[in-house]
Parts: structure tokens; C-alpha cells; sequence
């Protein structure tokens, strides 16, 4: 009974955290979205489009699935005219990099400074798209759409409307958020009080020795690559309080939730577009396991450069 009264206080706590997050920032961005700034911001982006094989068009669901959602930016593909290849550069871009605003400031709360997860994002996003257009000459026929995804909403006119249709959406935001989140802190909590979490971390070492990192980051990553990037930060500002997470696994951890999270849900997502899932799959797979590696490589030698000097300063500071 005292593990799941823990396990419901610190899912609770954690959702509270977020929440205050998500709420005020989901409600500007939404009120935002009905104001010429979201017009502002694709025709500022419309002349690069060309040197990643899209139109000036496709900038309207970049800027829809980067400032709100995956959902806006697929219901805004499925009203357009695009190629299999412009879909599937849109789809890459935005499976690295949505839903800024809030994923941002969620990692920012586990100590991860803004500007590295926008930098890791959206170069991610641009790199991926310029690759796929430089290396494929396939994929010229029309894009044939699928089912349309739930999720659309419709227009509302009105400062009042606006503001409800906000708040409903920062509230169900956390409401989503707090019913996955508390059964998955209850768990944790059940696994520590069972001794099973020092066997799940096992069979995750080979995974987080791969990628650089520590045991203690097992969940963290398990609850970021099933569940999302909000989710994986809630696990890990329990886990940065209780198993005394180092802040390097915490950086190369959001480092690879930032390009590859949720990755059953947001991967669906695009079934409606027609394009093959499995190679966006595996581009977000391939992609942070390789930059996680990239970072943790690069940080050891940071290290063993910095113990090198301090041991040189030491030897020269003897009489």
C-alpha cells in the first residue's frame, strides 16, 4: 500500500511539474495560431524550402507541426498536391522536429539547456531533408493519401472562442499526460520496492553501454521511446532526485529522446500519407543512436583532456 501512495505522490508531483509547463505555453501557441503570425513565419521560411526539395507550400506544415502539432501539419499535407518524396522529406523533418514550444521547455526541466535541443532538432530536421533530396532521385508520382487522421479541429472565430479552444487543448494535454504518467511512476515505484528495476536496467546495459551512458538511465529511455519525450523527462526528474543521475547521461539521454521518441505513435501517425513507415523508423533509430554515441565519444575525451590538465597543473604546482 506505502509503494503505491509513493508511486501516486510522485506521479502527481511530476504531472504538476509538467503541467505547469504545458498549460501556458499550449494556450499562447494556440491563440498564436489564429493570428498572422503563423503566416508571418511560412513566408519566412518559404525561399529555403528549394534547397530541401520542397515547394513554398510545404512550409505551412513545417510551421504547423513545429509551433503545435504532428496532427495540424498531417491535416495540412493531406489538403495539398506533393510527391512521395516531398511527403516523405516533410514526414523525416517533422519525426525529428514538433511541437517545439512544449517538448523544448519539457526538457528544460531536466536541465537540458533550450538552445542544444533546438540546435539537435531542427539541424537534425534540415540535415535529414537536404540527405533524402541530395541521394533520392525516386519518388517524382503523386503522393495517394490514406485515412485522415482524428484529431483535426474545427475553425473557430471569435478572441473568446480561441481562448476556450486553448484551454480545452492545454487541459486535455494534461489530463493525456497525468494518465500516463502516474501508472508509469506507480510501476517504477513497484519495480524499485521489488529489486525488478536493477534487473531491467541489466538487460538494458548492453543498449545504454552502446550509447554511452549508465544503467540508471534504462527507464528513462524505455519510457521516452514508447511514450514521448514529456513522458521520458518525467521519468527522468524522478530519476536525476533518486538514483543521482550524472548530468552527462542526462544530456546524451535527451539528446537521443529529443531525435527519436515515441516512436510507435508518431511513427502511425503518418499511415494516413501513404509512405513506407519502416525507413522513418529506422532514420530516427539509426540517426540518434549514432549521434548519442557521436556526443558520448567526444564528451569522454572533453573529460579526460580537462583530468590530463588538472593533473599537469598539479604536477607543475609542486615545489
Amino acid at each position: 500500500m506505502n509503494t503505491l501512495k509513493k508511486g501516486l505522490m510522485v506521479g502527481l508531483q511530476t504531472t504538476w511539474t509538467l503541467g505547469k509547463i504545458i498549460f501556458p505555453i499550449t494556450l499562447i501557441v494556440t491563440i498564436l495560431g489564429h493570428t498572422p503570425v503563423m503566416g508571418w513565419l511560412t513566408t519566412l521560411l518559404s525561399p529555403l524550402m528549394g534547397y530541401i526539395g520542397l515547394t513554398g507550400e510545404a512550409a505551412i506544415p513545417l510551421v504547423l507541426g513545429n509551433v503545435l502539432n504532428l496532427y495540424a501539419a498531417i491535416g495540412a499535407m493531406l489538403t495539398m498536391d506533393l510527391t512521395v518524396k516531398q511527403v516523405f522529406i516533410l514526414a523525416v523533418m517533422l519525426s525529428f522536429s514538433h511541437n517545439l514550444f512544449v517538448e523544448s521547455a519539457v526538457a528544460k526541466q531536466v536541465g537540458v539547456k533550450i538552445w542544444i535541443v533546438l540546435l539537435v532538432r531542427i539541424g537534425l530536421a534540415l540535415f535529414s531533408a537536404w540527405l533524402i533530396n541530395l541521394v533520392w532521385h525516386g519518388g517524382s508520382e503523386r503522393a495517394q493519401y490514406g485515412f485522415v487522421p482524428s484529431g483535426e479541429r474545427e475553425a473557430v472565430d471569435g478572441f473568446l472562442p480561441i481562448v476556450y479552444q486553448g484551454v480545452e487543448s492545454a487541459l486535455l494535454g494534461i489530463l493525456q499526460l497525468a494518465l500516463i504518467v502516474i501508472p508509469i511512476m506507480v510501476f517504477i515505484q513497484i519495480m524499485k520496492d521489488l529489486k525488478w528495476l536493477d534487473v531491467f536496467s541489466r538487460w538494458m546495459s548492453p543498449f545504454t553501454r552502446v550509447l554511452g551512458i549508465r544503467e540508471n538511465t534504462s527507464t528513462t529511455l524505455a519510457a521516452g521511446l514508447v511514450f514521448g519525450l514529456a513522458y521520458g523527462a518525467g521519468v527522468m526528474i524522478q530519476a536525476v532526485k533518486e538514483d543521482g543521475v550524472s548530468k552527462k547521461d542526462v544530456y546524451l539521454v535527451m539528446i537521443f529522446l529529443v531525435a527519436c521518441h515515441a516512436v510507435i505513435e508518431d511513427t502511425l501517425l503518418f499511415a494516413p500519407l501513404g509512405i513506407p513507415l519502416w525507413p522513418l523508423l529506422l532514420i530516427r533509430l539509426i540517426v540518434a543512436i549514432l549521434l548519442t554515441i557521436t556526443v558520448a565519444i567526444i564528451w569522454k575525451r572533453l573529460e579526460k583532456r580537462e583530468e590530463k590538465d588538472a593533473e599537469t597543473g598539479d604536477s607543475n604546482a609542486i615545489p
